[in-house]
């Protein structure tokens, strides 16, 4: 079982839909203190549009140092909590299965079925190759941008962590190797990294939609510049659509509470 926390949900009759794969498909998300309301809004998000039952685990780096797992110093370029510990996934989820991590500030627009459903036994990962390089220097609160090779890559990451190649990711390896080493997938030849289509790592500012062409309508909307949740961001690209989702939390939460 996971060290941390988890929220097992299913909806409607996802259960009896999909018997062989009735076991919650496990999604990892990061959590940083300071974006607790994106991280709720990702989550949601994801549970709302899921025709299958879902783990949603937020990896908390508090939790993971109370467990021993995490303990290393965080660096002067790490703009989140999560920066590292993210590659923990296949650690977390026992080094079995197909498991999802996910920065927090991403809207999801499609079913996660969807994704789950590309995943490939003969890759170690899956992810959106893209081919980015922002110009910004600064990035959300004031967090310096960094720019590196396969950047973005490890911001949403389909891990078959059954993969012999993955048990390389332990918590010792995590917590000493270098942000080149991880956030490049180092450990894996490249013809162990499957590629997913970029509408499931949407970069605002980046990635365009083309009127008329389904295929670049984001299935999920990465905020990785900053999101409507900073005050500085509020109107960004498709700022709108995280706003809604987030009175639409907040009312299914109030119903809960009554």
């Amino acid at each position: 079982m996971s060290t941390v926390v988890k929220d097992v949900h299913s909806n409607g009759n996802a259960l009896s839909q999909n018997a062989p794969n009735s076991k919650p498909f496990k999604i990892f998300i990061g959590y940083d203190p300071c974006e607790d309301v994106a991280y709720e809004v990702c989550r949601y998000s994801l549970l709302k549009r899921s025709s299958i039952p879902l783990e949603i685990i937020p990896i908390k780096q508090s939790e993971l140092r109370e467990k021993g797992l995490y303990w290393r110093e965080r660096g002067k370029l790490e703009s989140t909590e999560f920066s590292f510990s993210r590659f923990l996934t296949p650690h977390l989820a026992n080094f079995e299965g197909w498991a999802m991590f996910v920065d927090c500030d991403f809207l999801y627009l499609g079913d996660i079925k969807e994704l789950r459903d590309m995943v490939d036994d003969k890759y170690a990962v899956m992810c959106v190759q893209h081919d980015y390089a922002p110009k910004e220097t600064t990035k959300m609160d004031g967090a310096v941008q960094t720019v590196y090779p396969r950047k973005n890559w490890s911001s949403m990451v389909l891990y078959n962590c059954g993969h012999p190649k993955n048990r390389v990711l332990t918590p010792e390896i995590v917590n000493t190797e270098s942000g080149a080493f991880l956030h490049r997938f180092t450990w894996l030849e490249d013809g162990e990294i499957g590629e997913v289509p970029f509408v499931w790592n949407f970069l605002v500012g980046h990635n365009k939609v083309v009127e008329g062409d389904p295929t670049t309508f984001p299935k999920s909307i990465h905020y990785t510049l900053g999101g409507p949740w900073f005050e500085a961001w509020k109107d960004c690209e498709f700022g709108d659509l995280w706003l809604k989702e987030l009175e639409e939390y907040k009312k299914a939460t109030e119903k809960k509470v009554d």
